[in-house]
């Protein structure tokens, strides 16, 4: 008997990834057509072909499924550089960022920092789910480079990360000057002589 019961949710369990991963794709695709304010629950759910209390099962709102189908679909395009190297590890990181956020693909991150000014559970979800990570990549970044010599021992880690991302949003959503990769290498090099020791 018991093992009739693991044996269908061994059965189960992936039907359920199959769902999600249907719903994750129909959150994508019809962000990538539509853009973000076009999107709804009921329209994932009808190209996902599940219910909308499927859905709600897993994601509390339209926000967190669009974005996670977002990321899913994104996430091979930011690899985690560990190089040995803290200068370069921080160029290689901050590099994939600004040319994915200037990719077709990346400009809806634009879309959502924009719908998110009025929005605070979107603000939240995008923070959580893209922005949170990416600081954390780089804290890790930072750490090594404190561990192995290459960064003062009493560097800020939070002060330092929001100095290295400013100018690239800076950029990104107000000026609308370049962010190629002589200019990260550029940003990253004068960070790394006020962090180093």
């Amino acid at each position: 008997m018991k093992i009739g019961i693991d044996m269908d949710k061994k059965l189960g369990r992936p039907r359920s990834e199959e769902t999600k991963k249907a719903i994750l794709t129909a959150a994508y695709e019809l962000l990538s057509e539509n853009g973000f304010d076009a999107v709804t629950i009921e329209g994932i759910a009808e190209r996902a072909g599940v219910s909308k209390a499927t859905i709600y099962k897993w994601w509390p709102g339209k926000a967190a499924v669009v974005l996670d189908g977002y990321f899913a679909a994104t996430e091979l395009l930011l690899p985690v550089p560990d190089t040995g190297s803290v200068k370069e590890d921080l160029f290689q990181q901050f590099n994939n960022l600004s040319s994915f956020i200037t990719s077709p693909k990346g400009k809806m991150i634009t879309e959502l920092i924009a719908a998110g000014q009025f929005n605070p559970g979107i603000a939240e979800e995008y923070r959580v789910r893209f922005f949170n990570p990416r600081r954390h990549i780089s804290r890790g970044i930072l750490e090594r480079g404190i561990a192995r010599g290459e960064l003062r021992k009493d560097l800020d880690l939070e002060r330092s990360i929001d100095l290295i991302f400013a100018p690239l949003f800076y950029r990104l959503l107000i000026t609308g000057d370049s962010l190629d990769s002589s200019f990260i290498r550029e940003l990253i090099n004068d960070i790394i002589k006020g962090l180093g020791q």
